[in-house]
C-alpha cells in the first residue's frame, strides 16, 4: 500500500470488457480515476525518453510526418509480433509506473483520504497490481469484447482477436481479483453495485 489513509483500486479486465463504464461511475460516487491509457498517452509525447526509445527501436515507421506517435501504425506492428510487444511494453511500463506513482501522491497530498481507481488493462501484466490495495476484474463473453472492440476501434474481427489474445487470458487475472464485475450488465444493474464497492472503500480510507 502507498498510504495508511488513501485507498487505491487497480481496475483491470480483458479488451471491452466494460473497464471505461465501471470507471465512470465510480467518478459519479466521487472517485478519482488514473487512467492508464491516458498516462501511456502522455509518456510518449515527442521529446521525451519514451518516445525517443521507441524511435531508436521501430524507427520512422511508427510515426507521422509531424514527429508524433502514429499508434496505430505502431499496434499493427508489435500485436503482429509477441517479441516487438515486448519490446514496446518494457519502454513504455516503467515510464507509466512513474507516473501512475507522481499522480497518486499528488492526490493523496490534497485528499489524504481519496479513493483512487487506477484503470489499467494491463495491470497484471505491467505487475502494479502489487501496489494496489484492492483488485477489480471486470469480465466479459469474448464475443462481447470482440463486438466492443470493433466498433469502438474500428478494426475487422481478425484484428479484434489478435489484440485479446495478446493480453492475459481472463481466467488467470481472477485469481487475483478482490472483486468481479460483469462488464455485460447495464449500467442500471452496475451502479449500486459500484456505490456499495465505493462506500466500503471509503471506510478503509477513513
Amino acid at each position: 500500500m502507498l498510504s495508511l489513509a488513501m485507498v487505491i483500486v487497480g481496475l483491470t479486465g480483458g479488451l471491452g470488457a466494460g473497464k471505461t463504464t465501471i470507471a465512470s461511475l465510480f467518478r459519479d460516487c466521487g472517485a478519482t480515476i488514473i487512467d492508464a491509457d491516458q498516462l501511456a498517452r502522455e509518456v510518449v509525447q515527442p521529446g521525451t525518453p519514451a518516445w525517443k526509445d521507441i524511435k531508436k527501436q521501430f524507427g520512422l515507421r511508427v510515426f507521422h510526418a509531424d514527429q508524433t506517435l502514429n499508434r496505430q501504425a505502431l499496434a499493427q506492428l508489435v500485436f503482429r509480433n509477441p517479441l516487438q510487444l515486448k519490446k514496446l511494453q518494457d519502454i513504455i511500463h516503467p515510464r507509466v509506473a512513474r507516473e501512475q506513482a507522481k499522480r497518486t501522491k499528488f492526490i493523496a497530498e490534497a485528499d489524504p483520504q481519496a479513493v483512487i481507481i487506477y484503470d489499467a488493462a494491463l495491470l497484471i501484466e505491467a505487475n502494479a497490481h502489487h501496489r494496489m490495495d484492492h483488485i477489480i476484474v471486470v469480465k466479459a463473453d469474448h464475443g462481447t469484447q470482440i463486438a466492443r472492440v470493433c466498433q469502438r476501434d474500428g478494426l475487422t474481427k481478425t484484428n479484434a482477436l489478435r489484440r485479446i489474445k495478446q493480453q492475459m487470458p481472463l481466467h488467470q487475472k481472477l485469481p487475483y481479483a478482490n472483486t468481479v464485475l460483469d462488464g455485460t450488465w447495464p449500467r442500471s444493474r452496475l451502479r449500486p453495485v459500484v456505490k456499495s464497492l465505493y462506500r466500503t472503500y471509503q471506510q478503509d480510507a477513513s
